[in-house]
Parts: structure tokens; C-alpha cells; sequence
């Protein structure tokens, strides 16, 4: 018989846990401080770092919601789709090049109306879009989702799923 180590011993565990309040104010300054950067320097980023900086941003963001999962998908204005671009958690190998169309899905609520939302039963919304998480193999029970924004233009939506030790997401978090 095989037993498992001891939680505080398991490198699962200590990324599972939740982070404290200070670090995880002082990832968000560092995020900023990285956005105000890329924003005064302009667009000179390469498109091969866009990607891995949209994955550090998904990243931080699933470490300070404390979430199981979290994505970014972004607008195709012409295909008239949103495209998951990066993931993290259950489930992210299914779902980063999946689209789904501009008016389906929670995503497609955030990103059409640019209103961020905060639902604690996916089940009982009627905007949640049932079948497409299915596909992903990671259909969760509460979604914060926020419209991505490059100065009054929707250019795609974050989401963080089913905060890791609460049954959903509270003021603070949509703060």
C-alpha cells in the first residue's frame, strides 16, 4: 500500500495554497507596474512573448482569486468569435484554441456588454453555456468573469472559476 505524503509536504499542496493578503497585493502592484510598462513603451512586445505574458496573467490571476481555473479569451472581430488563447488548471489543454461565438456563453455576456459578472451557480444562469464547458472537460459551479479592455475597445474577457476554499467569488474579488 502506497501512501500519500503529508499535504504540507507536497508541492501540490503549497501551490494549492491560498495565498496571504500581502502577497497577494503585491503580485496585483506587480502586474500594474508590468501593464503601465507595456503600456508607455508601446506595442513591442514579440507575438511569441504575448503569449507567455497572457499566461503570466492567467497564471497570477487563478494564484490571487485563489481559483481552480482561469482563462483569457480574446475578441476575433472578423470571425465574429471569442478565442481562448491561455488557461490555467482542470481542463486547459481542452479549452486554449476552442472558440465560441460573440453572443454565447457568459464570455460572450462580458465581452458584448463589457460588464463584468460574478456568478456563484453557472447552473442556474441561463447565460452559461453548458455544452461548451463540457467539451473542455472542466465545467464549473461559479465564474468571475471581466471584460479585457485597450482604452474604451472590449478586446476580450478574463475568468477565474470556483474559488478554492469558498463557494464563490465575493465584493472584494469583483473589486
Amino acid at each position: 500500500m502506497r501512501f500519500l505524503p503529508r499535504p504540507q509536504q507536497s508541492a501540490w499542496w503549497e501551490k494549492m495554497k491560498m495565498p496571504t493578503e500581502s502577497s497577494s497585493q503585491a503580485l496585483v502592484e506587480q502586474i500594474v507596474r508590468l501593464l503601465d510598462a507595456l503600456e508607455a513603451g508601446g506595442r513591442t512586445v514579440l507575438v511569441r512573448q504575448d503569449q507567455e505574458l497572457l499566461q503570466a496573467f492567467v497564471d497570477a490571476a487563478a494564484q490571487i482569486f485563489g481559483a481552480a481555473a482561469a482563462s483569457i479569451a480574446l475578441v476575433d472581430v472578423a470571425r465574429q468569435q471569442i478565442l481562448f488563447k491561455v488557461a490555467y488548471g482542470i481542463g486547459r489543454e481542452n479549452l486554449v484554441g476552442r472558440t465560441i461565438a460573440l453572443d454565447q456563453g457568459l464570455a460572450g455576456y462580458v465581452v458584448t456588454t463589457g460588464q463584468p459578472v460574478s456568478v456563484r451557480d453557472v447552473q442556474q444562469d441561463p447565460r452559461f453555456n453548458q455544452e461548451f464547458a463540457s467539451r473542455t472537460g472542466y465545467v464549473p459551479n461559479s465564474i468571475l468573469a471581466t471584460p479585457l479592455r485597450i482604452k474604451d475597445r472590449v478586446i476580450g474577457v478574463m475568468e477565474v472559476l470556483d474559488k478554492i476554499g469558498a463557494p464563490e467569488f465575493g465584493v472584494q474579488d469583483m473589486a
